[in-house]
């Protein structure tokens, strides 16, 4: 049984994750490099630290509304045929992004960049529930969520590269930028296309037995969930369960977002040039890679979730926070860093503990809620950042406001994870949320 485990589990991540970790890369590239374009076209189109915040935030608005009905077709159509259609679509606005010509119609691209990607994440997230056993289940969404730091580590001195290229076929640096970092998601389209599979039964490069392993372990963990949720989708938006954990998630992805959209100009602020900002600009997601990918694999070896949650989110508070509160750019990178290695690693983990709230036939649909909901924090943040920013001349008050809504991500989560805990209590508290 072990042989025959090892030898399913080590065809099927061989086969999806190194493209779907690349697929991510690509997509949360096309996603944040606006934060690396502000360095010189909020310049050129002559628009303040507020509007760029709102522009870059409303991607997040359209990527909210659409994201649960994406993640429905996403089931009806399945997993091959949506992702490589969000994949395609993103690519053309996001190369779009080029040829805004002002404030109106740099907001008219963000939000169709949202809709277009509205979906792929929680896809993801849901593709792999029905491929990978739950003992695998956080080291490979960590591996996975990998591609979000990895984007910036890779992507960074890319962007300040290109950014610097003023010139080159007549365009600005940033409108180089964009042409050339949304070509590789039409190519990966076309491969999810041609690899991902819908279900274990159409895996025609497993043996026999093989896909009935992997279909009767599937099978026994959805038989023995004892989901919090067991209503249907329509009462997901309602739950409590939902909500709260929705709202812990938008404290974490606060975090994400502020480093993603403002550390370039944060760091700008060290008086570099645009090629040494990008280079400096990726050390804080290198540490967030490193620390995703170890901290899942240790959390998987040891069965605990709730200090593996816990404990990165408050180093990644303590980190925000206090590189508000130096001004010597080597203390603030190294604090700055300490914040990504907390937020990334807490992120996987996270993603375990979601789809045990829920029953698998909402499951699609409340991954995208949950996802969609917490993500509003990349329209209120960035916009909330921008507007501290033409106040006070400075980025560390908008930090601060994101430490802050982490804080009270970290109450939620203590009170969540201690009930998941206590399995005696877990039920009451469980029944007092869903029947308030």
């Amino acid at each position: 049984m072990l042989d025959i485990e090892a030898r399913t589990m080590r065809k099927i991540l061989r086969r999806f994750i190194p493209l779907l970790t690349l697929c991510f890369v690509v997509a949360f590239l096309d996603r944040v490099n606006v934060g690396f374009a502000a360095l010189t076209m909020n310049r050129d189109l002559g628009i303040s630290a507020s509007t760029f915040g709102l522009a870059a935030g409303l991607f997040f608005v359209s990527y909210f509304v659409f994201e649960v009905p994406s993640n429905i077709l996403l089931e009806r159509f399945g997993a091959r045929r949506w992702i490589a259609r969000i994949m395609f679509t993103w690519s053309l606005f996001s190369a779009a992004t080029a040829f805004v010509q002002g404030a109106s119609s740099f907001y008219a691209i963000r939000i169709l960049l949202g809709a277009a990607e509205a979906g792929f994440f929680p896809g993801i997230v849901f593709f792999l529930t029905l491929w990978v056993p739950a003992t695998y289940r956080a080291r490979v969404i960590g591996g996975f969520m990998a591609a979000m730091p990895i984007a910036s580590v890779v992507g960074s001195p890319l962007s300040g590269y290109l950014m610097s290229l003023d010139g080159v076929f007549g365009l600005a640096g940033w409108q180089l930028m964009f042409l050339i970092e949304a070509f590789p998601s039409l190519i990966l389209a076309v491969l999810v296309w041609k690899t991902l599979r819908d279900s274990p039964k159409q895996a025609e490069w497993l043996t026999d037995d093989e896909r009935n392993w992997l279909s009767s372990t599937l099978e026994a963990e959805r038989a023995s969930q004892t989901p919090m949720m067991k209503h249907g989708v329509l009462n997901l938006a309602r739950s409590p369960v939902v909500l709260l954990t929705a709202l812990a998630y938008f404290g974490i992805t606060g975090f994400n977002y502020g480093l993603s959209f403002f550390l370039p100009q944060i760091v700008k602020g060290f008086d570099l040039t645009i090629r040494q900002v990008g280079y400096v600009s990726a050390l804080p997601f290198l540490a967030g890679a490193v620390g995703m990918v170890l901290w899942s694999k240790h959390s998987d070896r040891t069965g605990e979730r709730r200090a593996h949650l816990l404990i990165p989110l408050s180093l990644a508070v303590a980190g925000l926070s206090g590189s508000t509160l130096v001004t010597a750019p080597i203390t603030k990178l190294l604090l700055l860093c300490v914040a990504s290695l907390g937020v990334f690693s807490s992120l996987p983990v996270f993603w375990t503990l979601v789809p045990r709230l829920l029953s698998s036939a909402t499951a699609a649909a409340g991954i995208a809620l949950i996802n969609s909901l917490g993500n509003l924090s990349g329209f209120i943040n960035p916009y909330a950042v921008g507007i501290l920013k033409d106040a006070t001349g400075r980025f560390d008050a908008g930090m601060q406001l994101i430490a802050a809504i982490g804080v009270l991500a970290i109450v939620i989560l203590f009170f969540i994870t201690r009930g998941k805990r206590a399995h005696a209590g877990s039920d009451r508290m469980t029944s007092r949320l869903q029947n308030p």
